[in-house]
């Protein structure tokens, strides 16, 4: 049986206000198998450091059960992944309470960013965490989840469910098997 992790403390209602509007590090590395995207920080990963660090979010656990990780990491073990060729980052610098904060025009200045950093990396996938921020950030208004004809550079580019426990539309099922698909298309290309 697989272990469940320990959650963090609970970040204060005062650390959650301060945590609006600032930004957290990558976990970034060159060449990695698998460079995952969110859209951007939530107030829990702005107050933690930590990407979807709020415990409500699927990232952690979809990662896990679409066997990209051997067990379920935690928030605060982000930086392991990069052992395991995997990445972080965001479209999106700027810590909001929730992603529809951001504005069009904030999510196409970090697609470019984000177009600038993949070509410095080279991961062999960028993988895009939300439909919707990817088809703003970078023009592509008919995307589907799944794979994408745009590469940037060398790397390819899939798209996945937003992994944010208000995404309704996946179950975690669902949202797992997304990322195995996206796992297993990475592991045939090796």
């Amino acid at each position: 049986m697989t272990e469940k992790p320990t959650p963090a403390p609970r970040p204060t209602a005062e650390q959650l206000l301060a945590a609006r509007d600032t930004t957290i590090e990558d976990v970034t590395a060159p060449g990695l198998r698998v460079l995952f995207c969110g859209i951007n920080p939530g107030l829990w990963s702005g107050a933690t450091g930590h990407h979807f660090a709020r415990p409500g979010n699927r990232f952690w656990p979809a990662l896990h059960r679409s066997g990209f990780t051997p067990r379920q990491f935690r928030p605060d073990e982000q930086r392991q992944l990069l052992g395991l060729g995997l990445g972080i980052t965001n479209v999106a610098p700027r810590t909001t309470a929730k992603a529809d904060e951001l504005t069009a025009d904030e999510l196409r200045a970090g697609g470019a960013a984000l177009t600038e950093r993949v070509l410095r990396l080279r991961p062999r996938v960028l993988a895009v965490l939300g439909i919707g921020a990817y088809r703003t950030a970078f023009g592509r208004r008919t995307a589907a989840v799944g794979r994408q004809e745009q590469v940037i550079g060398d790397t390819g580019v899939w798209v996945l469910p937003n992994p944010s426990g208000l995404n309704a539309h996946y179950t975690p099922d669902a949202l797992a098997a997304e990322f195995a698909a996206l796992r297993e298309a990475v592991q045939e290309s090796l």
